[in-house]
Order: structure tokens, then sequence, then C-alpha cells
């Protein structure tokens, strides 16, 4: 760990340019965890969403289904539609093809960061059969939409809040762009891929679903902006990211934002440090996809103060020590956060801010043998986002 940050101090503040002073710090924190990462994903075999049939699914085999998180059977009447329960996520619901994209991205990430790292063709080719099983081969893959995610018994078939789901997609579109630039993979089957990207982006901004999430608010418009703008990035959409931009700028952040930094719909919530946290992570990872040298989320600030900044100033004191959270503390899972948070990587590194790194450095990878807390990382892997800068 103190080599680690010894490094880091190093290139944060030596005269090279920022692009490489990125590269390497990526390289010497990611590399040795990264190989270790890739022996759990290399050579297996491809598992799609129709490997697991849903049966209260209103779709087909190819459709991507789940099921609300809160909601449970009414202990008054088992036979009637489902109750909320807020932060209590009902383990008998179906969630087998969640768990089966957030294996994909964690494939993804893992093969396509350990090719950065090794340039070793054999993880692109690895690589590869994933994402044709996913987004190509007729039988195995899953239709580019979500009209059957977040379905509650004896309510509604789908719902537009389900669009979180696929935030799990957000890295495997970043790994994507790794097999593009590798040249491994010929301009017709790779544009079988990226298309497969460019529909469901068309759906998810166009289709009543995709705009009522959109329009949510709270955490749920950040990771909607977020894959937007990871799709469009993927997909060299101009348009569709310069939408992004001005999304954040006059509505994700005003909106959202309070004067102090915090996000009270967030703290509002039965699980607000998780909440806080999550929102923040998507409001980085956004600006990371989104940002450009003459258009910087980074730096950007609201007449009112509202900054990225400002954000991290309100939540870096409870990620460093969470038992001065003046809140409520989580109704569940309260023991597992802080973990690696986006926010701290992406705001130390283009802030400059050495405490926001070393605090980084220290805390654990989110543990990837508790579903609950895959479901809401959005970043595993790190080199997939700072290597290019």
């Amino acid at each position: 760990m103190k080599n680690y940050l010894a490094i880091l101090i190093i290139l944060l503040f030596c005269g090279c340019q920022e692009s490489t002073n990125t590269n390497h710090f990526a390289i010497q924190l990611e590399k040795k965890r990264v190989l270790k990462e890739v022996k759990k994903y290399f050579n297996i075999e491809p598992i799609t969403i129709t490997s697991f049939f849903a049966e209260r699914s209103a779709g087909t085999k190819n459709d991507f289904y789940s099921e609300g998180d809160y909601w449970w059977p009414n202990p008054k009447y088992p036979d009637s539609s489902y109750i909320r329960k807020d932060g209590l996520s009902n383990p008998n619901n179906f969630v087998a093809h969640r768990r089966a994209m957030v294996m994909l991205s964690q494939i993804s990430g893992a093969l396509a960061s350990a090719y950065l790292v090794t340039k070793d063709k054999k993880y692109i080719k690895d690589l590869i059969n994933h994402l044709n099983a996913w987004f190509v081969n007729s039988d195995t893959k899953m239709n580019p939409n979500l009209l059957y995610a977040q379905a509650i018994k004896g309510r509604v078939t789908g719902r537009g809040i389900g669009i979180i789901d696929t935030i799990h997609l957000i890295e495997v579109a970043k790994a994507v762009e790794v097999v593009e630039a590798s040249n491994m993979m010929s301009k017709e089957e790779l544009m079988k891929i990226k298309h497969w990207f460019l529909d469901y982006s068309i759906w998810l901004t166009t289709h009543e679903y995709g705009v009522k999430e959109r329009d949510h608010g709270n955490n749920h418009s950040t990771y909607w902006t977020m894959q937007v703008a990871a799709f469009a990035k993927l997909n060299d959409n101009e348009e569709l990211l310069d939408f992004c931009r001005t999304f954040f700028k006059e509505t994700l952040l005003p909106n959202q934002m309070a004067e102090d930094g915090g996000f009270p719909d967030e703290l509002s919530r039965t699980k607000p440090y998780s909440y806080s946290r999550f929102n923040l992570d998507g409001f980085f990872g956004l600006a990371q996809i989104i940002s450009t040298e003459k258009n910087n989320m980074f730096i950007y600030k609201t007449e009112d103060g509202k900054s990225l900044k400002l954000g991290l100033e309100f939540m870096y004191p409870y990620l460093k020590n969470k038992n001065d959270w003046p809140y409520k503390k989580d109704v569940t899972h309260w023991e597992d956060w802080p973990a690696k948070h986006t926010a701290l990587l992406f705001g130390g590194l283009n802030f400059k801010n050495e405490d926001y790194i070393n605090l980084w450095a220290k805390l654990p990878e989110p543990s990837s043998d508790k579903y609950e807390l895959m479901r809401v990382t959005s970043i595993r892997y790190p080199l997939l986002w700072i290597s290019e800068n």
C-alpha cells in the first residue's frame, strides 16, 4: 500500500503529461488485482439470460426479466398484489437475469483490463465469445430493450424504473471499446455488437419507459444518463453526448444536489448512506464519460455553487469515518460500506487531491460474494476508464 501511495504522489505532482500519469497510476494500482481477478473469468462458457427461464415473465426467452427488489407478498392476502417495503430486498424474487448480467460485466471488465495490462490477445478472443453470445447470436442474445424489468406481481409486467438494472452494461460497453482498439475483430462483426447498443440507446431515449426513467429524479435519472452516455460514446454519437452534457448541467446537478452538496432525495430513503454514495459515484462516472477539455463536468459549477467538488466534499468525511454519519443508518448492509468508490478515484485524479486517492486505495473492493453490493456497483475496473485519458 505504501508503495502504491508513493507512486501516486509522484505521478500526481510531477511535470509529466496528465495522460501519462493516469496510465502509469492505473497500471501500478490495478495490475496485480486484475491479473488475479481474470483467472476467475478466463475460458468459461458464456451464459446469457436465455439460460434461465423466467416463469412469471410476459416476454420471450430473449427478453430480460427482473422483479422489483422491494416488493413482497401481502401477509394478509397472500394471493393478492405485492406490497412495497422500501430498502428491504425480497430474496424470493426472480433475479437470475440480473445476476447473469452482473457476471457479464465482471467477465468483460476483467478480460478487457487484463488485455490492457498484458496485450495478450487471448483475453480479447475470450471476451468476443461472450459479446457474441449476448448481443449477436439469435438463440442466446438479449433483446435490446427492458420491457419486462422490475415487474411487480399483480401490478405491472415491467417498469421504466427497471432500466437501472442495465447499469452493468456500462463497463461492457467500455470493454467493447477495448476490443475495437485491439483490431482483433472485423469491422463487420464489431458493428453487430455496437449496433445492439445503438438500438438499446434508441429504446432508452424514445420509449415511454426510458422517458419516465430519464425524468424520474434521484439516482435513477443519474444512471439513465450514464448509460445513455456510455452507449453513445461507443457509437460516436456526439449529438446524444451533447444532450447528456446539457442534461447534467441544467437538470441533474441543479435539481438533485442541495446547497451543502448532499442529495436530499437519497438522504430521505431507508438506506441514505448507500444511496448517497451510489448517486455520487454515478455523477462522477457520468462526468468521466462526457467531459471534454472545453466542456469539463468536473469543474462545472451552477450559479448557486453546486458542483461535483462540493458533492464529494460533503460525502468524503463519512466515507473516511462512517461513524460520523449524522443521518439514519441504512436498514440493511450498513456494515458493507464504504468500499472503493468511483467518486474518490475520479475526484482524486481530476481535483489532484491526495486524500481522496489515499482513501480509495485503502478501502476494500465491494464483495463479489454479496449480490446486493454487486447490484449497486457499476464501475469495477478502473483501467477501462482512466487508461484512455
